[in-house]
């Protein structure tokens, strides 16, 4: 799904980048560009950003 349309990127690019380590919204910005135009992407893009961020932190083990 097209989550910022100014630039033509996806959910699945958003969660790729995440994947490689951008784990902020400034760094999703910096890197992909969302939310630097019109910026209506991004409420969509913080919650990509959560959901990936919570699956990674389920799948790690806990530390103690």
């Amino acid at each position: 799904m097209f989550v910022c349309l100014c630039h033509g990127v996806t959910d699945t690019t958003i969660e790729s980048a995440i994947d490689d380590g951008a784990h902020t919204m400034q760094q999703l910005t910096k890197e992909l560009k969302v939310g630097s135009q019109c910026g209506k992407c991004c409420t969509c893009v913080k919650k990509v950003l959560n959901n990936r961020l919570m699956q990674i932190a389920e799948v790690q083990p806990a530390v103690a």
